[in-house]
């Protein structure tokens, strides 16, 4: 099994897909990994802005922007 691809506090963007609900884009943090079997990895992620927390796959996902304070 493959490594995660992003780390524990890591910002990073969420772009969901056609069949994802109304889930909102933007910038989101890494709460923590999640352990999985299949080839998507998964993690917790809280929305930066409302503060909603959700558990999407590593495909959802592109890098943040750096931030001064991590």
């Amino acid at each position: 099994m493959q490594p995660h691809g992003y780390a524990v506090g890591q910002s990073v963007e969420l772009l969901p897909g056609r069949y994802d609900g109304n889930i909102p884009r933007g910038a989101y943090t890494v709460l923590r990994q999640l352990p999985n079997d299949g080839t998507d990895r998964e993690y917790r992620v809280r929305n930066q802005r409302d503060g909603h927390e959700r558990v999407v796959r590593e495909s959802q996902l592109r890098p943040g922007p750096v931030t001064p304070f991590g």
